[in-house]
């Protein structure tokens, strides 16, 4: 992960929202929470995002086409990242696992598949709804 000390203001203004979020956000409505700091076109937000998902600091939730702070600093290129995402409260949880990324590296190679890319998401409903549900 990069040193936050690098980060233009933009990616800092797009990366403290997300952190301050409760939930994942489009890049949408970080532009509506951005406006009054400077912030008029979806580029903008774009551009931030797309530096901060390279840089490790936010993930991309493909299934919901947001974005979340990433929650702890860890290498994202020698470990896999899943993210367990509530139906229900909208709550998203990081995993990231070294072994289990290295074995599903194995495997996908050993099919002769080149791959570029890896997202993980399991939908359902986390512990605390499932317990108000009961």
């Amino acid at each position: 992960m990069a040193a936050r000390d690098v980060l233009t203001k933009n990616q800092l203004c797009v990366l403290e929202k997300l952190e301050a979020a409760s939930g994942p956000l489009s890049a949408y409505t970080l532009l509506d929470q951005l406006r009054d700091r400077g912030f008029r076109a979806p580029l903008q937000v774009y551009r931030a995002l797309d530096t901060l998902v390279k840089s490790g600091f936010v993930h991309r939730l493909e299934s919901l086409n947001s974005f979340v702070a990433c929650a702890e600093p860890h290498d994202h290129s020698h470990s896999m990242t899943a993210f367990a995402i509530c139906d229900t409260c909208g709550q998203v949880t990081e995993f990231s696992d070294h072994d289990v990324g290295h074995r599903l590296d194995e495997w996908v190679r050993s099919t002769g598949f080149a791959a570029n890319k890896a997202v993980i998401e399991f939908r359902g409903t986390c512990a605390k709804c499932l317990a108000e549900a009961a």
